[in-house]
């Protein structure tokens, strides 16, 4: 009985072993994909705030266009003949 008992206990071991090198295994993996996501975050992040600041370049120019125009003001002076809803 007690061969029995220790041939069933060392096969429940190594299935429990198997088991968890499989878990280790899998949360590698999940570890590697949230690092790749965390980068790809990273960059878009990078992006977004590359396009922000083109954006705002973009506006500067544009004010700085409609100043020398004096488009602004004639614009100003427009809405105040236009209808307002």
């Amino acid at each position: 009985m007690n061969d029995v008992s220790s041939e069933l206990m060392f096969e429940l071991l190594k299935r429990i072993q198997n088991d968890l090198s499989s878990l280790k295994d899998g949360q590698k993996d999940m570890r590697q994909d949230m690092l790749s996501l965390r980068n790809q975050f990273h960059l878009l992040q990078g992006d977004v705030n590359t396009m922000r600041g083109s954006i705002v370049h973009i506006d500067d120019r544009l004010e700085r266009i409609e100043n020398r125009l004096e488009l602004r003001e004639l614009a100003e002076a427009q809405s105040r003949f236009e209808p307002h809803p």
